[in-house]
């Protein structure tokens, strides 16, 4: 996370290393450090740095991609890996590309066969991107209501997914498929996300 300086990727610089979410336009937050160092912790042992020769790396999925700032440092951590960020916010997904770019990262045009990069795409993120699944890793970054089985299916095996749940109570869950397909649920911890939402109801624009 050192590797990627937040002052990218937030609109006021002044504020960009509090440890606390930040408006970053459009509905939407950037969330708290303290919540992206969760997020890494609990998916590292399934970002590997390096990747064999002759085996292709993990792709990840950055659902509510926002500016960008979360795909950067799972870049940073895998770097041979193709992470996809989406956003269903058009406007966002053309800022996190400025940012990315702000900061030295390569993105990608999402139909090159180049591997490793960023590449952000605007879509509904509750149902994933079925054109780049699998997904070794899945990071989602506002509260679904309830598990979007989407995503579930579009895990790899194995693969690994860090999603908060809930309306009024919400939790981190972590879900994995192991390399037969079973699905395991593991609650984490009590959070206070954001929700994961239509975008006419997050931005009118």
């Amino acid at each position: 996370m050192k590797q990627v300086d937040r002052k990218h990727y937030v609109p006021d610089a002044t504020a960009a290393y509090e440890d606390a979410p930040q408006r970053i336009g459009y509905g939407a937050t950037i969330s708290a450090p303290h919540m992206h160092a969760h997020a890494c912790e609990n998916l590292l042992e399934l970002l590997p740095e390096h990747t064999p020769e002759g085996q292709e790396a993990p792709r990840i999925l950055d659902v509510g991609s926002g500016s960008g700032y979360l795909a950067a440092v799972l870049h940073r951590i895998s770097p041979h890996s193709r992470v996809i960020g989406i956003d269903h916010i058009p406007n966002l997904v053309a800022q996190s590309i400025d940012n990315l770019r702000k900061d030295g990262v390569q993105v990608l045009d999402k139909h090159t066969g180049q591997s490793g990069g960023v590449v952000m795409i605007s879509g509904d993120g509750r149902k994933g991107s079925k054109e780049h699944a699998p997904f070794g890793v899945i990071h989602v970054g506002a509260a679904a209501p309830h598990m979007p089985q989407d995503l579930v299916d579009q895990l790899a095996e194995p693969g690994r997914m860090f999603i908060p749940v809930g309306e009024g109570s919400q939790a981190v869950w972590q879900v994995d498929k192991s390399l037969t397909g079973e699905i395991t649920k593991k609650k984490l911890f009590g959070v206070m996300y954001v929700p994961l939402t239509d975008a006419d109801k997050q931005w009118r624009g």
